[in-house]
This record gives C-alpha cells, structure tokens and sequence, in this order.
C-alpha cells in the first residue's frame, strides 16, 4: 500500500509533491523519497522512516524543477533502508512504483548478463533498468516504457521520468490504484485521491493495461501497445476525510473490500500451477528440513490465535503432522515441552507483538527452529525468527483486524500445501487442483462482498441484543470464536462463539428468545451435525442467523436470516466466511453509533505484556 504522486505543471513540483505524500501518510509506509528534474538533471533525496526525516534532509535544499515524483514506500522486496527506498535510477531513467513484479528476478538476471549492476533488494529498480537497456538500442522514453511494460508479470502502478527527456511524466496502471488529475495548465497523478484532491476535484481514473504521457500541457491516454484512447474525467465532491478512505465510511469497511485485493496479494508469485507446488521465498528452509519435525507448536494472540487454529486443520489435514495451538500470553508460564524436533510458528499482524514476540524467544533460547507469520516486512517478529512468511495484506489502519486475518488463513494454507508437497502427502495432481481453486478465490470473496445491503438488514434487527452466541464445527468452529470477537470488540456487545457440539456442555443454558444465535453451516462433513444443534436452539426459541453454502435452499425456514457462501473446497470455507462475519460486527457497531475504527480500551498492536 505505499504511496505516489507525480506533477507535472508551471508551479515548483517538489512541494507539491511532499504535500501530497503527506495526505498519504494514512496508508502506512517505511520509507520515502523524491526527484525533480530541472535543467536536464534529476534531484533525487530518499530517506528510511517517515516522511518528517525526508524534510528535514529537503531543509536548505529547495528542489528546482517543475517536473517531478514522489514515494512512500511499504517494503515487500528487500528491508525498509534508504538505499531500497523510492525513487530508483538507472541511467537517466527514474521510476516509482506501488505492486510486486512477480518476474523481476528473471528480468533481473538477463539484464545483469548483459552488464547491468543493481543497487537495491527492490523489483522496482528492474524497471528502470529495462527501460534504460531499451534506450540505449534506440528507442525513446514512450516507446521503451510501452514495450518494458508489456514484458512485466504481476501488479504495479508506475510513474516515470527521465533526465534524457525531462519535459515529459509517463504513468501506467496494472493492478495497482492510480488517478490522474487534471488542472489548468498542470497534471497530477496518484495512488489515492487525497494526495491531489486540495489541487483538482477532475480526476480520471485509470484502468489495468493504460498508460498515459505528459508532454507539452497535453495528457495521452493509450493502451500499453499505444493504441489511443478518450478517458472521461470524473469530478470528485468527497471531503478529504472520505477520499483518504476511498469513499469508504470508515477504514474497516474499505479493509473489508480490500480482501479480494490482499488475497491476491499473498497468493502472488507463489503459486507454481506446473509443478502443483509452492514457493515461500524466506521460509528458510529445506524440504529435508521442513520434513524433519515431527510437531508444530502455534504462538499467537487474538484473532491471530484464531487464525492458528485454522492453521492446525491445515496442518493436520495437509501434512497428518500433531499440532498444538498455544496462547503467546500464556506459552511461557506452562514449560512448554518443546525440542529440536518441534517447529514453533510465531503469528502476528504486526510482527511486534509482545506476548508473540516473548513466545518466539522461549522457543529459540531452548533450540527450536522457528518462522513467522506476519504482514510488516523487518519487523522484530520477522528479523528473529529463522524464516517468515509475509501476508502482504497492506497497512491495516481499523483496529479490529480483517484483511489481515483473511491473509493469515492464506498464508497458513499455502505453508500446510508446502509442506505436504515436500513431504508427499500432497500429489502434483491434489496440489494443481488446490491452485486452480486459490486463483478463483478473490473472485468467490467479490461475489460474498455482494451481500453487504444484506448484513446490513440483519444488524438492524438484532443491533439492540445484549448478548449473541456464534456455533460452528471442524474447521469452521474458529470463526465462531472470530466472529464472536469481532463483535465484542467494536460493538460491545458480549457474544461468545463456541464448538457447536459443546453447546450442550454449558451456553444452551443462555438461549431463549432474545438470544440471537448464528450458526454457522456450509454444505461438508459437519453439516448434519450442526444442523441437529441448530435444531435444538430453535427448540429453545432461539434466533437463528443461518450462514450456509448457496443453494441450500431447505435451510430458508429453520432461521430468521440466512447468508449464503459459494459452495468451495472445505479448506476455503473459513477464508469466505470471514466476509459475511465481519459486515456483521461492522454494522452493528455503526447502527450503535461507536468509533469503528478505534474502539474503546484497543489499540491496534498490543507491544507491551
């Protein structure tokens, strides 16, 4: 999620940039940086951290130029250091970029085969390496951008100058946001509407495969093969507050929508639909080493513990490797029994979680190998543990997490797929099946998305509750305790979720007619059981709130409200699940008139004990 802005116009581009890299500050970032050029020559400052030790390097140092780009950088590829941030150079090339360059590694190393020297750990810098290469045989900027384009693989918005032609700004789009504004006489364009909205409300939103070429106060929309087109402007009435938000009413609604995004995200160059395998490119280690324990042992907090809770049926089912689940709070007070043949897996949306963080040093002072899950790259989760696995859900700025769960399960998943791949529990065959079904998946979770007018219906009928009960089974048992929370946390509602089959042990006692219950019941191997629990709660007049594999139709009068998941592979039940649970939470707590994204007591990462 980091950010862009390019100028190009007659007023100075450099703080015209740095205000717009401010109002992007929201989306998170490590790093920042950027390049005007004037009189032929680019001026490029870039720092590590936040943007005020950018201005503080800029101060005495007023960049010329009334061309220019800029850059807040969230780390995928390599550490979040001055030398990977944004802007980089090649030659006279000078590039941005938002995405991952899913081939960046082969381009890479054709271009050093031909005497190309990288300074940074980024796949951006590949960019602007090709770029140059196409130069030197020949060709302009326009033509070498279009071409360079068209032989990159994965997500990326790009802005480009170069000292060569410095009168000209290209910007390009494929899967990553960006907008062009248009002013009088000047041109703008960004990652996110804010960065520009105090200087034009005519945006013109670009779509995947389009480029477009500032030269001489005109602006060329064109396909990437160049072929022309007429993009309509849009003229935006947001307040700024809403535009940092998309539109959004709040930061966890947009979260929410942005999951199709996120999954694609951490599915992205991973997935080897040839072999049916995967790859985890900081795993840290071999299939020998992989294949060597004999147990797992899972430490996390929060929802982060419920994801490592679907993460055992992953395991388990995957690899029929025993698997315990641990509270980090409480993993070093019980002695755990762990040695050289267990595999701790730390859990954390931050990386810098206390009790998490606590947990994985246990683990290590007693010899065990250990890899993180988590979403910020150099982070202290990531750094001590042995290998990690990045989410690459983005900055996550609601408190009650969503994506970033949604991308924990993905990650859990694609580790469980690995492992089996390597020890043979998982064939060629089961593994390109498993493929064809995660790359359908963003596409299932933007039709579950559909549902929200629905969720928003059924929160109004119970948002008044004093307390919900939330039943599942298996694999599915997790996002009963999920959704439970996530209703606690930004509604204040008490609500506990519960193993369907344990609601006989104690909660039946809670059901009568004020006690909505949802149950939670896609078509697999639980759902004759659960519907015989689901049975007894309306014996007991309880309310029931049906989630169900679409096409059940007999389920209609057993509930009050029924929502409706596609039908998918069990192991994908939990990711789509997710979806209708957390509209849920989220529209109870708005009919209730809370502070969604920052509920009382929370904070979004707990670094103390």
């Amino acid at each position: 999620m980091c950010g862009i802005v390019g100028y190009m116009g007659n007023n100075t581009a450099s703080s015209i940039i740095m205000e717009g890299l401010k109002k992007l500050e929201y989306r998170g970032y490590d790093s920042a940086g950027i390049c005007t050029l004037h009189g032929g020559t680019a001026q490029t400052i870039r720092s590590e951290g936040k943007l005020v030790n950018l201005e503080r390097l800029l101060e005495g140092k007023a960049l010329q130029g009334h061309v220019g780009i800029g850059h807040t950088r969230w780390a995928t590829h390599g550490r979040p250091t001055e030398n990977n941030a944004h802007p980089h150079q090649a030659g006279s090339v000078i590039v941005v970029h938002n995405g991952i360059i899913e081939n960046h590694l082969a381009l890479k190393d054709g271009l050093r085969g031909i005497g190309h020297t990288f300074k940074s750990e980024t796949d951006t810098e590949v960019v602007a390496h090709l770029i140059e290469q196409k130069m030197k045989q020949g060709s302009g900027l326009v033509e070498a951008v279009s071409v360079t384009l068209q032989e990159l693989k994965g997500a990326y918005a790009l802005c480009i100058v170069s000292e060569a032609e410095p009168e000209m700004l290209i910007a390009a789009k494929h899967g990553s946001p960006l907008v062009v504004g248009l002013g009088e006489e000047e041109y703008f364009v960004a990652s996110d509407i804010p960065a520009i909205l105090g200087y034009t409300r005519d945006m013109v939103f670009m779509e995947d495969g389009e480029m477009v070429v500032f030269k001489e106060g005109a602006a060329a929309f064109s396909t990437l093969a160049g072929e022309p087109l007429t993009k309509k402007p849009r003229h935006i009435d947001w307040s700024p507050l809403l535009a940092e938000k998309d539109g959004y009413r709040h930061f966890m609604l947009k979260e929410i929508f942005e999951q199709p995004r996120a999954v694609q995200d951490t599915l992205a160059g991973r997935l080897l639909e040839e072999t049916g395998d995967v790859y985890l490119e900081d795993l840290g280690l071999t299939d020998a080493e992989l294949t060597g324990f004999s147990r797992v042992s899972i430490v996390a907090c929060g929802t982060s513990w419920h994801s490592g809770l679907v993460g055992k049926f992953y395991l388990e089912g995957l690899c029929r490797i025993p698997v315990e689940v641990d509270f980090a709070s409480e993993f070093r007070y019980r002695n755990p029994v762990i040695g050289p043949d267990t595999l701790l897996i730390a859990i954390s949306q931050s990386g810098e979680t206390a009790d998490t963080l606590a947990a994985l040093r246990e683990a290590r002072s007693r010899g065990v190998r250990t890899i993180a899950i988590c979403n910020v790259i150099d982070s202290s989760i990531a750094r001590e543990a042995d290998g990690v696995i990045y989410t690459h859900a983005g900055p996550e700025i609601g408190v009650a997490s969503t994506k970033a769960f949604v991308t924990q399960l993905i990650a859990l998943l694609l580790f469980s797929f690995r492992w089996g791949r390597a020890s043979g529990a998982v064939t060629r065959e089961q593994g390109q099946e498993l493929i064809a079904q995660l790359l359908h998946l963003p596409a299932l979770m933007d039709d579950v998305l559909q549902l929200d007018a629905v969720v928003e219906a059924v929160a109004r009928r119970f948002h008044n509750a004093r307390d919900f009960l939330y039943l599942g089974r298996g694999i599915n048992y997790p996002l009963a305790l999920e959704g439970a929370l996530k209703l606690k946390e930004i509604s204040y509602i008490h609500a506990e979720g519960y193993p369907a089959g344990e609601m006989k042990h104690g909660p039946i006692a809670l059901i009568d007619e004020n006690m909505p219950v949802v149950v939670i019941a896609p078509c697999d191997s639980h759902y004759e059981k659960v519907i015989s629990n689901l049975e007894e709660v309306r014996a007991r007049g309880g309310r029931i709130i049906l989630l169900c594999t679409a096409g059940d139709a007999g389920m209609r009068d057993k509930a009050e409200e029924v929502l409706q998941i596609p039908l998918v592979a069990g192991h994908l039940t939990p990711i789509l699940l997710s979806v209708p649970l957390q509209l849920l939470a989220y529209h109870v707590s708005v009919l209730k008139g809370n502070d969604v994204d920052q509920p009382r007591n929370l904070a979004k990462s707990v670094t103390v004990e």
